[in-house]
């Protein structure tokens, strides 16, 4: 499945910048997903450094996915997915 969020809005309002990204549902296609704890929000077009890291989620625990099985990223409209000040 797509791996790439959508930008629902992004906007800076009183010195404070809010980016909200659409939510997010990832499908396990051919066959299981090994075990994973983290998501990584990074910016796949800057130069320098490579592939910059923007933001991780932790589950707190390891989750698996077996095949067909979706998992829905639900990022927060209202709080949105990053806010910087």
């Amino acid at each position: 499945s797509a791996r790439v969020p959508t930008i629902s809005s992004s906007s800076q309002s009183s010195g404070t910048y809010k980016i909200v990204l659409a939510d997010l549902v990832l499908t396990a296609g051919g066959g299981a997903v090994a075990a994973f704890r983290y998501l990584d929000l990074y910016d796949d077009t800057t130069v320098t450094p490579t592939d910059a890291l923007i933001g991780f989620w932790d589950y707190g625990s390891d989750l698996t996915l077996a095949d067909t099985e979706t998992l829905t990223i639900d990022f927060s409209a209202s709080n949105g997915a990053l806010q910087l000040a």
